[in-house]
């Protein structure tokens, strides 16, 4: 039994709140426990600047923050230069959105996934992406009854959840005092059909075993399932 009282392949208490803001095409509240994340989804009708003439095709791109008072001791605003583990955290969450639409059903649009960390207690780049894929949908649809868009780009569902080894047992969705203590880390981002589209797994001590990976990897995804269920 964990601190908080949940068995080790239980997920914490899950809740998304739809239309959270006004403004935002697609806006959701995400909270995993503690972990509380506002994820937005803006559209612009136009596609990126780096795109080619020829290329027709839109995007899906995104932004993460922690606010300053999301965390313990208030962390500063990154307002000039974003970190290195703020821009790993933005490529994730970008790249696991992008994998779950047809970016050619989608022509020269730009829809811009922001994920602000209102409260950090661990696992708040894989709350973005379920977040960011929820506040995604909801733009979609909308674009969809605007005749913004012709046809419907989403392919499946996408999911992510945190596991670890703590304690030398692995535990799933960890808190920020698991993970902090955690002998492995890993990030696992899959389609709701299973197909993987990030498997990020560190040991932060000593080695381990090839078996303990798959057992990783296979709570993981049924965690996974049962969090794409509560979409």
């Amino acid at each position: 039994m964990r601190l908080d009282g949940r068995e080790n392949n239980q997920l914490r208490e899950i809740k998304f709140t739809h239309n959270f803001t006004k403004n935002a095409l697609g806006s959701v509240l995400v909270e995993f426990g503690d972990t509380k994340v506002i994820v937005t989804a803006s559209v612009e009708l136009k596609k990126p600047k780096w795109m080619t003439d020829e290329d027709e095709r839109g995007w899906v791109t995104a932004e993460y923050s922690l606010l300053p008072s999301s965390t313990n001791t208030r962390c500063k605003r990154e307002r000039d230069k974003i970190s290195g583990r703020t821009h790993e955290i933005q490529r994730l969450i970008g790249r696991s959105l992008r994998a779950c639409v047809d970016l050619n059903k989608m022509p020269k649009m730009t829809i811009t996934i922001d994920a602000d960390v209102i409260q950090a207690d661990g696992g708040t780049r894989t709350a973005s992406i379920c977040g960011g894929y929820l506040a995604l949908k909801d733009a979609v649809e909308k674009l969809l009854q605007s005749g913004d868009l012709a046809e419907n780009p989403i392919i499946e569902p996408v999911g992510a959840v945190s596991i670890g080894i703590v304690d030398n047992e692995i535990k799933l969705d960890l808190n920020y005092e698991e993970d902090s203590h955690a002998r492995v880390d890993s990030n696992v981002v899959l389609t709701k059909s299973g197909k993987i589209v990030d498997f990020q797994t560190t040991s932060e001590g000593e080695p381990y075993e090839y078996e303990k990976m798959l057992e990783l990897f296979r709570i993981a995804k049924s965690g996974i399932e049962e969090i794409i269920k509560k979409y």
